[in-house]
């Protein structure tokens, strides 16, 4: 099967107080924290549950109360012309430290959202980087 979908790696989960959210998946849920950035007003946090993908995005500033799956695919302008000719329509343009992305919706309200890995040396060069409020 040939999909333009080529993985889901980030889960962007809301944490509007990003430190509790933080402690909370390293604590309780025994994650390991890989890097934590302040860039362009925002917090991200990057948490590793797992030895596999998906990784845990966590974000201040995500306005809804949802849970985003982040897909990537190889070219994120010819991935969005296929997805509009069949009928999707982009909610809106946002980055991850890897690269854009754009979001869009299911016929269920559920966030879906996928991007182009533009900067793959991200996960490496932030990896114990962490940023002081």
């Amino acid at each position: 099967m040939t999909t333009m979908f080529e993985s889901l790696e980030f889960l962007y989960v809301p944490a509007p107080n990003i430190q509790e959210s933080i402690r909370y998946y390293t604590k309780v849920l025994e994650g390991e924290l890989m890097w934590k950035i302040h860039a362009y007003g925002v917090w991200v946090a990057c948490i590793r549950l797992s030895d596999k993908e998906p990784y845990i995005l966590l974000a201040d500033h995500i306005e809804r109360k949802d849970l985003m799956l982040i897909y990537r695919v190889d070219n994120l302008d010819k991935a969005s012309s296929e997805l509009r000719a069949r009928g999707w329509r982009e909610e809106k343009r946002l980055e991850i430290p890897l690269g854009p992305c754009l979001t869009f919706r299911d016929p269920a309200d559920n966030s879906i959202v996928i991007y182009e890995n533009r900067r793959p040396h991200v996960m490496r060069d932030f990896k114990g980087r962490i940023d002081n409020e």
